[in-house]
């Protein structure tokens, strides 16, 4: 079972709580340990952040409108990016209304997923 950093925007923790669940459904394949930070940490978060997501074998992350506005996300994604981690983007909503048209700089150019149940299981899959 591969070791994954879920990645969202604050206000999107129902999604990342949705992603977990997803696993726990015995109709599913998705299977994954959850290394999100699912509060805020102290001062020394971001160090402590980084060094949870170096030890995931990779990165999911949840992409919503609050994205460009979730400086914990954005800066989550740069430091899978810088670490060499891979990393796997989702629409957070199905909705063309609801989905991010215009990415953040940090993720500019990256695919973002359709959030299925075949695409998270070939991304674990991918993992090892």
């Amino acid at each position: 079972m591969a070791r994954v950093f879920i990645s969202f925007a604050m206000e999107d923790r129902n999604l990342r709580d949705f992603l977990v669940g997803q696993k726990r459904n015995a109709r599913t394949s998705i299977d994954f340990t959850d290394y999100s930070v699912k509060e805020a940490w102290s001062s020394s978060w971001k160090t402590n952040c980084r060094e949870r997501i170096k030890t995931c074998r990779g990165m999911i992350g949840i992409i919503t409108p609050n994205t460009p506005r979730a400086d914990g996300q954005l800066w989550e994604l740069k430091c899978a990016i810088d670490e060499n981690i891979p990393l796997m983007l989702i629409h957070g909503h199905s909705t063309p209304e609801r989905k991010l048209s215009t990415l953040p700089t940090v993720i500019s150019g990256r695919r973002v997923n359709l959030w299925t149940e075949d695409n998270v299981v070939n991304f674990l899959n991918q993992l090892g």
